[in-house]
């Protein structure tokens, strides 16, 4: 009987502190509460490379303390890496106790920076019950881009649209490319830098009039005003740690240039024609990705001028011994890359790319050579 009491008791006060829960989240925010943008420092892993943004709601009357997270996804998707290249990859919204978020971010030491909204209560409300909407509608889910969606780009669009306006712009660095924006998040990261350099086309040439990574947004509103006040005048450091440099022996410049500099100096033919099949298979793979993926920024690829599929052919041909076609492919591979270096005069990753161009070219010119066809001279 003392058993069935004490879990009657139990199970009320249960119910109780489930249903003062609800109630407390369903409350309207007291004139204290406060909303703010999180932004969070990079690592060295490359999904951390350009930090991340976030949105916390913190109302200590209503003992509530949450962090809104757009950059959620799931690695058991099936077909998770052809999603991820096609460009079909569901990302979707999920919220946290902010204790939990700090853990996380104090665990893998990223900085973590916040920018509290100099809004009124009811434009607070608003974006609390737009945050709160978006969880138990099909806007939490979303479909990921690299400069037009992301977990920055969302936390934009929802303030702009809590505020009824667009507030929330891009400040400066409107006249810098995509491309060249990236460029610094790279740094001691050599075949990362090399790898986004090569895969992204035409779109990430364009200037860069839209925030898409976190410091950007981290910036913009420092700048940007509401109502005849800026709208996030103070950035408060909640973590800062010391930057940790990466070192390696292999994920460096000098591993790439010395690589190349062997195929040149060996002049092996089997090695080249190694060399050429990587680049070959490369640009086989742009195309595809190009024609397969809704990604933008894999579009118009350029780059398939250096890393050519013509190659494959050309290779082919070797293995052949038509001399004829040998070197009209070799002449035509060449031209690619002139033009090839004359599209790349202005663009941020000429220098990095330009070993890969002066290796080919090399490469090529003595194939070309070689089996060019002797004209007799009749004396």
């Amino acid at each position: 009987m003392k058993f069935t009491t004490l879990l009657l008791v139990a199970c009320c006060m249960l119910g109780l502190f489930f249903t003062s829960n609800m109630h407390s989240q369903e409350s309207p925010l007291s004139p204290n509460a406060k909303v703010s943008v999180l932004t969070c420092g990079t690592a060295n892993e490359v999904y951390s490379l350009f930090g991340h943004t976030a949105i916390r709601i913190s109302d200590p009357e209503n003992f509530l303390d949450v962090v809104y997270n757009y950059g959620a996804f799931d690695f058991s998707t099936p077909n998770f890496v052809l999603k991820f290249v096609k460009g079909d990859l569901q990302y979707f919204a999920a919220v946290h106790p902010y204790s939990d978020f700090i853990n996380e971010y104090t665990y893998e030491h990223r900085d973590v920076y916040e920018q509290e909204l100099q809004i009124s209560l009811q434009l607070r409300q608003e974006l609390c019950n737009n945050l709160k909407q978006s969880l138990t509608s099909g806007d939490s889910y979303y479909t990921y881009k690299f400069i037009d969606k992301n977990c920055t780009s969302m936390v934009v669009d929802i303030i702009n649209k809590s505020l009824k306006q667009n507030v929330v712009v891009k400040k400066e660095n409107t006249d810098t490319t995509y491309r060249s924006i990236l460029y610094p998040y790279f740094d001691n990261h050599f075949y990362e830098k090399l790898g986004t350099s090569i895969i992204f086309g035409k779109k990430v040439d364009q200037d860069g009039t839209q925030i898409f990574l976190p410091f950007e947004l981290l910036e913009s509103l420092k700048k940007v005003t509401f109502n005849g006040q800026n709208l996030a005048p103070q950035t408060t450091p909640v973590l800062t740690f010391d930057k940790e440099i990466p070192t390696s022996w292999w994920n460096n410049p000098y591993s790439y240039l010395a690589a190349l500099l062997l195929i040149l100096l060996l002049n092996i033919k089997k090695l080249n024609q190694f060399y050429l099949l990587l680049l070959s298979l490369i640009g086989l793979f742009f195309v595809f990705a190009g024609f397969y993926s809704f990604h933008e920024e894999l579009a118009w690829n350029y780059n398939v001028l250096l890393f050519n599929p013509l190659l494959l052919l050309l290779l082919f041909f070797t293995l052949t011994n038509n001399c004829r076609y040998i070197y009209k492919l070799a002449v035509a591979n060449l031209i690619c890359l002139l033009i090839y270096l004359v599209l790349l005069v202005n663009k941020a990753h000429l220098l990095i790319v330009l070993p890969m161009i002066v290796t080919s070219a090399v490469v090529l010119l003595r194939i070309a050579i070689k089996n060019k066809k002797r004209i007799p001279i009749i004396i």
